[in-house]
């Protein structure tokens, strides 16, 4: 039995559906459900009932599905022991941060240290929506998270009570859509009552921070969604390919912008602002990481 198959029946008791849940273990559904067959035949019995919608957990299901919340969180807690030791003598930091951020923001702020901080990115939050960043920096996965934040308040964000933040920056996600000959947006904002929309994933902040800007202009299009994605270079990939617009983070397409590959599918009033903040834990934090917030703080001091 493979440990991985243990979050993949968590995943699939969470979402009572196949290809849900294997978006979120990232995964083809087929993929999938051959592996949740495959835990099915070593465990030697259905653990799925296959025929109910939702679908739902047999009696050996309900039980196996104790068994394997205690077995990863079990893991979790000797995983996080032990990276905790590597990482104290080390003296090391652990970023977790989106995608995005990680290509066209960190390289640049650490650039600015004369001595840069021993921050190390955690590269499996390239792929997390918003909850599990604060997740893992409450269970002590993560020293620290680097995300985009809303300047206004769009409802889904997550209760950041026990943690501290910082503004690092700033951040617009611009409409872009792929140029027609002359130049002009194939799709365009203001001149069509519906547009094919190259979409964020409906459960992220980010895609949250578009409808609540959209819902405060009150004359937005309304949008067939092609395709939902966590990362935008997934959506600047379909983008590009003349499939729809999409709203990306100005950092990754000015120089397309400027070379004219993109073209902006709107005016500015279609640009949503975002802050790009830093979070840690309020309490309990390595030592490396609380020298680390006394530097920031002091360079942001007037």
């Amino acid at each position: 039995m493979e440990l991985r198959w243990l979050d993949d029946f968590i995943a699939l008791a969470r979402t009572r559906h196949f290809s849900r849940a294997a978006e979120q273990q990232n995964v083809t559904q087929p993929t999938f459900s051959r592996r949740i067959k495959l835990l099915e035949e070593e465990m030697g019995s259905v653990l799925v009932n296959r025929q109910t919608l939702p679908l739902s957990l047999t009696p050996a299901g309900e039980e196996f599905l104790a068994l394997c919340h205690d077995v990863t969180q079990r893991l979790a807690d000797s995983r996080r022991r032990i990276a905790q030791l590597g990482e104290q003598q080390a003296g090391r930091i652990r970023l977790a941060t989106p995608q995005s951020l990680l290509t066209h923001f960190v390289p640049g702020w650490l650039g600015r240290w004369v001595v840069p901080p021993p921050i190390v990115p955690d590269l499996r939050a390239t792929g997390w929506l918003v909850d599990d960043f604060f997740r893992a920096l409450a269970r002590d996965e993560c020293d620290l998270v680097l995300c985009y934040w809303p300047e206004t308040p769009c409802g889904i964000e997550p209760d950041t009570s026990e943690f501290v933040s910082c503004r690092l920056g700033s951040e617009r996600l611009v409409p872009v859509s792929l140029p027609e000959a002359g130049g002009r947006p194939r799709f365009a904002l203001e001149e069509a009552l519906r547009l094919p929309l190259i979409a964020y994933h409906p459960r992220g902040l980010t895609d949250a921070a578009i409808r609540a800007h959209l819902a405060r202009l009150g004359d937005a299009p309304a949008f067939s969604i092609l395709n939902e994605s966590i990362q935008s270079s997934n959506i600047r990939e379909l983008v590009a390919l003349g499939y729809g617009l999409g709203w990306l983070p100005e950092a990754s397409v000015r120089e397309a912008l400027a070379r004219g590959e993109l073209v902006p599918a709107g005016g500015e009033r279609w640009q949503v602002p975002l802050e790009i903040r830093l979070f840690r834990r309020a309490e309990q934090n390595p030592a490396a990481v609380t020298a680390l917030w006394e530097e920031i703080a002091a360079a942001a001091s007037p």
